[in-house]
């Protein structure tokens, strides 16, 4: 392996990024903190699409791509793996495994926003946990609920929804304490399989609160796929022998 480019956007990513050299970049889309303790290269921003990525690619002579972005980043998955073989390399991936339901837990899936907010008409105090999709709808919100909505920094709410920044990860004794201070009545939830964000999960179980759960998009097929930070460490010293 002579040069790599790593796209973030999970946590693992920049578990990997602190054990690369500088040779190596490691990209990010922009959104949360940049890290400045890194000894490879960080570059923030997009490509313009697959094209403007392989072209990055070929300007810097990358020899392999590795997509450690989130599980519903879909459009950036697509592009690497395009952009992958538009340049004539490899691109190997990092792919957390889903959560799966467990006894006691009332997950229902919903496909889009338009299925969610159908699901969501008989609850009154909703926990968002998507990011920052819900703050387009707050002129949306009905007068009988208050969303609580959780990002990675705070945004403005209104009068029903109040924006509340935190960042994993989270114990579960202060989920404990949201849930019932807030007196969440449903959890809306991406699967993004992290460990960090999982003890939501387990106080929605503990409450009998159901579980609304975005599901995850189909992700391009990629020439290897690892299921955890380990797998890929290995990989990759191996391919650095």
């Amino acid at each position: 392996m002579k040069r790599l480019l790593l796209l973030g956007g999970v946590t693992e990513a920049l578990a990997i990024a602190r054990t690369l050299g500088p040779q190596h970049i490691y990209s990010l889309a922009g959104v949360g903190r940049v890290p400045t303790d890194l000894t490879c290269q960080v570059r923030v921003g997009g490509y313009g699409g697959a094209e403007g990525l392989a072209q990055f690619i070929r300007d810097e002579r990358i020899d392999l791509l590795l997509d450690a972005t989130h599980p519903y980043a879909a459009r950036i998955s697509q592009n690497a793996a395009t952009a992958a073989r538009l340049s004539g390399i490899a691109c190997w991936a990092l792919r957390r495994p889903a959560w799966q339901p467990q006894p006691g837990d009332d997950w229902r899936e919903v496909s889009d926003w338009a299925e969610l907010i159908q699901a969501l008409k008989p609850f009154r105090r909703p926990l968002f946990t998507l990011g920052r999709e819900p703050l387009q709808h707050l002129e949306e919100i009905p007068p009988d609920q208050f969303w609580t909505l959780r990002a990675l920094d705070v945004y403005p709410g209104n009068e029903r929804c109040e924006v509340i920044g935190a960042r994993g990860p989270f114990l579960i004794e202060d989920e404990r304490v949201l849930f019932e201070r807030r007196q969440i009545d449903v959890l809306i939830s991406k699967n993004s399989g992290s460990t960090a964000t999982e003890p939501k999960l387990e106080v929605a179980r503990e409450r009998g609160v159901p579980v609304l759960v975005l599901k995850r998009p189909v992700l391009p097929g990629v020439e290897r796929e690892f299921l955890s930070l380990e797998e890929t460490l290995d990989a990759l010293a191996a391919c650095a022998q």
